[in-house]
């Protein structure tokens, strides 16, 4: 339970990352259900990708833990908004 945690943390943060990333990007926005998808799986993803690359905490159950969790999940989910965004944007024209 302590690992999943974390993830539920990122994917949480993700959603939000997403959301904050379409509202701050007009033009790339999927919508807010597709910016919250689109954010979770980038919370997920980058929350994991971050960890195994020693950029974020272990996502331990401590402060440094946590914050760790919500950044890199919140990041994540922003840069996947925008990359799926752009590229929808690009096949639209």
């Amino acid at each position: 339970m302590e690992s999943l945690i974390p993830l539920i943390i990122q994917l949480i943060s993700g959603a939000v990352g997403g959301n904050i990333t379409g509202s701050l990007f007009k033009n790339l926005s999927l919508g807010s259900v597709g910016n919250s998808i689109a954010g979770i799986l980038g919370g997920g993803l980058g929350g994991q990708l971050l960890s195994m690359a020693g950029l974020a905490t272990g996502g331990g159950m401590d402060l440094a833990g946590i914050i760790g969790s919500i950044a890199s999940g919140g990041v994540g989910g922003g840069v996947l908004m925008a990359i799926i965004g752009l590229v929808k944007k690009i096949f639209a024209k």
